[in-house]
């Protein structure tokens, strides 16, 4: 059983997985337990993962919370900078900016 304390990194409470729509990322936390998954509703709001990926996001981050799953789904517009096909960037996809939720205290 996780034992939420104070301030944790994400990555003590959760697993994630990251996926794309266009430009907007999309990633799923999934809480490894009931306690996680309270700490995380609490302090992972979407204005608190939008300022973690700054300047990426260009419009209002959207949270979906799943009580049932334990889990929770935060989309983030702009962050991949037009998409597979509209970004040279390498990770068109967003599949590592997933972990970098996973290095945010909470």
């Amino acid at each position: 059983m996780t034992t939420p304390a104070t301030v944790q990194r994400v990555d003590a409470l959760a697993d994630v997985r990251a996926g794309d729509k266009g430009d907007t990322l999309i990633v799923a936390v999934l809480a490894r337990d009931h306690a996680a998954y309270r700490h995380l509703t609490e302090r992972l709001t979407e204005d608190v993962v939008a300022a973690h990926y700054g300047e990426l996001v260009t419009g209002t981050a959207r949270r979906t919370v799943q009580p049932n799953l334990l889990a929770m789904v935060v989309e983030l517009p702009g962050v991949l900078g037009g998409g597979v096909t509209g970004s040279p960037a390498l990770d068109g996809h967003g599949k590592t900016l997933g972990y970098h939720l996973l290095s945010l205290e909470i």
